[in-house]
């Protein structure tokens, strides 16, 4: 048992060593770019205007009012961090972080220059923290479309992760939340609560980017072996709207059904949504948004 566990390990291994080596060249200017984005929001919006924004970054900003240099703070921390990850999380996770964890806070102390240049004038805090974490967010989706990251707080979400046993969505919550209340310590409520948003903005931006904009539907349609053709044909008769039959069975009455799947542009949504209703009243069905689908052959 043992030696197939090690031949499936090492198959995997292999898969993913080969995925780490494609595109590496425009993976790491992306890193270079979504770390400079990163950092120019960094210092334009959040240090400059104290909105305690996210993970190590964050909590340099509630340190800086004790005295502590941002740069050195995230920099020290983050190797401190690389450290302690190859220890818990092991090589493959580790090497991912590395040049991102010493790039971007590099790039904030070449930048910081720039706050002495850039005047917003009496810029409204609400446009502050939009515009903070509409870039923060393009600078993080980009940094993670290139399969690398900038270490810090990802290093201890996915400690919590691993020995904890929470989902990743739950950990960053966790985390987020830890580093929230610290600001509360020494910001008022109305800075506290501009870095929830702009934590909100960043999360939502930085998956616009890593997913892109939904440009199709995806509907998983459960009906019976008696309305599956009047479906199909009417779902193959809309252009640009493909389908697959699956065979299934209902969990709870056993009774024999079909699944179909089928991708439908977002134009189209609303005459298949009230199409397949109009084949069968009592019909199951669900939507799903559809990023990207890959045709027989693509293989880019």
């Amino acid at each position: 048992m043992k030696i197939f566990k090690y031949f499936r390990k090492k198959k995997i291994d292999t898969i993913i060593e080969k995925v780490n080596k494609k595109d590496i060249g425009k993976r790491y200017l992306m890193l270079v770019v979504g770390c400079l984005i990163l950092a120019l929001s960094f210092n334009l919006f959040f240090l400059k205007y104290d909105i305690v924004c996210f993970g190590i970054s964050g909590l340099s900003i509630v340190l800086r009012k004790f005295g502590v240099n941002a740069f050195m703070f995230i920099l020290i921390t983050n190797i401190i961090l690389i450290i302690v990850s190859y220890f818990t999380l092991g090589v493959n996770v580790t090497k991912n972080q590395i040049v991102g964890a010493i790039l971007y806070p590099l790039f904030i102390e070449i930048t910081s220059k720039l706050t002495d240049y850039v005047d917003f004038g009496n810029i409204e805090m609400v446009v502050v923290a939009i515009l903070g974490g509409v870039l923060a967010g393009v600078g993080s989706g980009i940094i993670y479309k290139s399969n690398f990251s900038t270490g810090g707080t990802d290093v201890i979400i996915e400690i919590i992760c691993k020995y904890f046993k929470i989902s990743m969505g739950n950990a960053g919550l966790i985390t987020n939340a830890v580093i929230v209340a610290i600001g509360k310590m020494v910001f008022p409520w109305s800075i506290v609560l501009y870095g929830i948003f702009v934590t909100y903005l960043i999360s939502m931006f930085t998956d616009k980017v890593l997913l892109g904009i939904s440009k199709s539907k995806a509907f998983y349609i459960v009906s019976g072996k008696d309305k599956e053709e009047d479906i199909r044909e009417f779902l193959l008769s809309l252009p640009g709207v493909g389908t697959t039959v699956i065979d299934a069975e209902g969990g709870y009455s056993s009774n024999d059904e079909t699944l179909l799947l089928a991708v439908v542009p977002t134009r189209d949504y609303f005459v298949v949504k009230e199409g397949i209703r109009e084949i069968d009243k009592n019909i199951f069905f669900l939507v799903c948004d559809s990023y990207e689908v890959s045709e027989k052959g693509d293989f880019s």
